[in-house]
């Protein structure tokens, strides 16, 4: 039971710590000195946090007077309650709303660069791609030319080995009828050689036997 109560006394500590110790910020007034107690007989330790300064108050004064608070630089110290508020003041919204509009307006201005230099690379892209578009066509056209082409040569590869090999028997069949014809001369030479020796045989035995073959006349010589 004891145990019990001291956790629930510890939270209930804790949960009170952690609600005195909030942000607040200093309210419109100019300066708001520190002092170190909370009352305006303890002596001054800040001479004055500028109005808007942000800080954290850690507990307050039992008549909620004064509030003890430390800065976001470190200073610590009792302010009176009644120049805190939990909400930053209008001036420093402003000057917020202000520099995020000029935030805003900066990147607008970067965003529209960008949206420009976007818009340029896509007209470079398009003009690319229309040039590609030109490109692919005239190499498809061009493709088929060279198909055509191709095709025209395989068949005038086909036609030549055609010749080619027409060529070839048409050296055969000539070397055959060279051949030929030289063995043809070589019988018409033979043959006319025999056909000189056979006249020169005929025309000597004309002549040996001739004679022999007509009757002698007898000599009329007056003694009959």
């Amino acid at each position: 039971m004891q145990h019990f109560l001291k956790i629930s006394l510890l939270a209930l500590l804790c949960s009170a710590a952690a609600h005195a110790q909030d942000t607040r910020y200093i309210s419109d007034s100019q300066f708001i000195p520190v002092r170190s107690g909370a009352g305006n007989e303890f002596r001054i330790v800040h001479r004055g946090i500028p109005s808007g300064t942000r800080l954290t108050v850690n507990r307050e004064s039992e008549d909620g007077t004064w509030a003890e608070i430390t800065t976001d630089g470190g200073t610590t110290g009792w302010v009176r309650a009644q120049y805190l508020m939990a909400t930053a003041p209008a001036k420093n919204q402003v000057d917020a709303a202000v520099a995020r509009a000029a935030q805003l307006a900066e990147q607008n201005a970067s965003l529209t660069e960008e949206l420009n230099t976007l818009k340029q690379v896509r007209g470079e892209l398009e003009s690319s791609v229309d040039s590609a578009d030109t490109t692919l066509q005239a190499v498809t056209e061009e493709l088929a030319q060279l198909k055509q082409i191709s095709g025209r040569s395989l068949e005038l590869d086909a036609e030549n080995r055609r010749l080619v090999e027409d060529a070839e028997n048409l050296r055969a069949q000539a070397d055959m009828l060279s051949a030929e014809n030289q063995r043809l001369q070589e019988n018409l030479r033979s043959s006319a050689f025999l056909d000189g020796a056979l006249a020169v045989l005929l025309g000597v035995v004309i002549t040996l036997v001739a004679p022999r073959l007509w009757p002698k006349r007898r000599r009329n010589d007056g003694w009959a």
